[in-house]
């Protein structure tokens, strides 16, 4: 099953670039954009809850951040953020705990990472939750949930969460406020604004990828490789194994494998109608439409 699990995978990846290409997407940032601010005073309150439900169904939020950065600016893109990331992982956290706990965990049987982080964080607490919000071993919508399972209280992992994820909220919120000045039409910006813009931006790209190779390094010191983990336990668990585990692997091949099917449809359905899905967000495609 490992070949065509990998093959999913790339075709899932592959996928996920072409429509990411094909789709219109500084058209969808904008009509975003435009909305929020025509909200007014409710602007900021409509981008946390937008972020809050983004967290809780595990839609990724980079572009709710760059449109936080590009309308509200560094510092109210910053809170606006950190407030919505903040608590969708706490809504999320509840729900694997009390409301959906055996869902998420049949889902976390399936990860290889999560015995390993579960056996960390019952010896680290929330030293540990801060080092993997620091590195991308798990990615962030899956974390939230996983960390129900785990014997963490819920008020450190919520303080944590908020202090570790705001490099990574602040670097991607300065994008998008670099992204925001370069489409402004207030004034001008001088040769050396854009040079400050430019060096804070590389110097907080440089601190965040610094903070995150520190925090895969101490990761991997004190949270054992899954391969390990198993290893060690073969023997002790080699009938178990034997009887449960395969069945399992199998639906999440086949699982996998589907979602692959599916995006590679999709991409195929974005790259063939690229033309017609730009012009449901080009203004200038619509008026010549209505024109003909």
């Amino acid at each position: 099953m490992t070949g065509l699990r990998l093959a999913a995978y790339l075709v899932i990846a592959v996928s996920a670039l072409v429509i990411v290409r094909s789709l219109p997407l500084d058209h969808v940032m904008s009509h975003l954009q435009g909305w929020i601010t025509g909200l007014g005073f409710w602007g900021p309150f409509a981008l946390v809850v937008l972020y809050i439900l983004a967290t809780v169904l595990f839609v990724p939020g980079t572009l709710l951040t760059l449109v936080a950065g590009a309308v509200f600016g560094l510092g109210v893109g910053t809170a606006i953020v950190s407030v919505g990331s903040t608590v969708g992982s706490a809504f999320a956290f509840l729900i694997a705990r009390y409301a959906a706990r055996d869902s998420v965990e049949r889902l976390a049987s399936n990860n290889r990472h999560f015995a390993a982080m579960d056996r960390a964080i019952g010896e680290g607490g929330w030293k540990i939750v801060g080092l993997l919000r620091l590195s991308p071993a798990i990615p962030f919508n899956v974390q939230n949930y996983l960390y129900g399972l785990t014997p963490i209280g819920f008020w450190p992992c919520v303080g944590t969460s908020w202090l570790a994820m705001l490099p990574g909220t602040f670097m991607y919120v300065y994008l998008g406020h670099l992204t925001g000045a370069a489409v402004g039409s207030d004034r001008q910006r001088t040769t050396g604004e854009w040079i400050l813009l430019g060096v804070g931006l590389l110097a907080t790209i440089v601190v965040t990828v610094y903070v995150t190779r520190l925090a895969s390094r101490s990761l991997k010191e004190q949270v054992p490789a899954p391969e390990a983990a198993e290893s060690s336990d073969e023997t002790a668990g080699s009938i178990d194994t034997a009887k449960g585990p395969a069945p399992a692997k199998t639906r999440s091949t086949a699982l996998v494998a589907a979602f692959a099917v599916i995006m590679g449809i999709a991409a195929t359905y974005v790259a063939t109608h690229q033309d017609q899905i730009a012009g449901q967000f080009d203004p200038a495609v619509q008026s010549a439409a209505a024109s003909n």
